[in-house]
Order: C-alpha cells, then structure tokens, then sequence
C-alpha cells in the first residue's frame, strides 16, 4: 500500500504519542508494511480458528490477542492521534482479503488492532535499543524480527 501523503504526519504524531519515538517517512513506509503484515498474521490465524469451529464469517473473538496486545489497544484508543489515523489503518488491515468474510464487529474493530499494533511497535523501540529516539533501519528489522517470533 502507498502512503498517503497527508496520513505522514499523523504517523508522525502517532509515534511521538506512543512512545516518544520520532519517524521520517521511509519510517511510515515500514510501519504500513508492520501493520499490514502483522495484521495479516493475526487475521489468518482467526481464519483457522473460524475455520476449526465451522463458522460462516471470522469474528473478533477469534482473533488471537494476547494481553499485552489488548494493553496497547487499550493504549491506543486513548491517544489523541488515533483518531486521525483510523482510517488509514482500517485500510492497511483489510489487505489481503481472506477466503472468510469478517462480522461486523471484527470490521468495525480492524483499525483497532492496527493501531495496537503501531503502539506495541513504537513501545518497542526503547526495548530493543535504550535511548533511541529516531529508529534506524537496523532498529526496525530487528523489531520486526521480533514481532515475527511472537506475532
């Protein structure tokens, strides 16, 4: 997916809200790419478990949120950036589509889910590298690395 040229700074604002953390716009890039990815893990894995108990549609109870996920979700919806960047990640979480479709409540909660996974991104930061304020591409791909064992 493209950035959105206007959606840049609300990532920007994002970031600074979450965690303290500044990103440029090859930054956003990486974060669309993270969402997308990650979301698409966790969709995927709603979809088998929809799957296993023959249901019609993927719901938001299957999607498998782990408590510190559920935190930053939580964290999310109290920022006051999210509300600038919800349609941008409503967008980013329903790319690729599965063979499924999602109830409504999963829709209406699909930029929810990106936005905590922004927020754990961002958090993470500080945890991979004390002290960074502007993440590097080294920083990122070990973030992701991360994200990928666990996510």
């Amino acid at each position: 997916m493209t950035t959105i040229p206007a959606a840049i700074p609300r990532f920007h604002r994002l970031f600074r809200e979450a965690a303290g953390m500044d990103v440029d716009k090859a930054d956003v890039k990486r974060l669309e790419e993270f969402i997308n990815r990650k979301t698409y893990d966790l969709l995927l894995r709603a979809f088998a478990i929809a799957k296993a108990n023959a249901r019609s549609a993927i719901d938001w109870i299957d999607v498998p949120l782990t408590k510190g996920l559920q935190e930053c979700m939580h964290a999310f919806r109290g920022l006051d950036a999210q509300a600038e960047v919800r349609t941008v990640l409503e967008a980013l979480a329903k790319e690729p589509p599965l063979d499924l479709p999602y109830s409504e409540e999963l829709e209406s909660r699909l930029a929810d889910i990106a936005g905590a996974l922004a927020v754990a991104l961002a958090r993470s930061f500080p945890i991979i590298d004390p002290g960074v304020r502007n993440p590097q591409a080294a920083q990122w791909e070990r973030a992701f690395a991360l994200f990928d064992l666990l996510v």
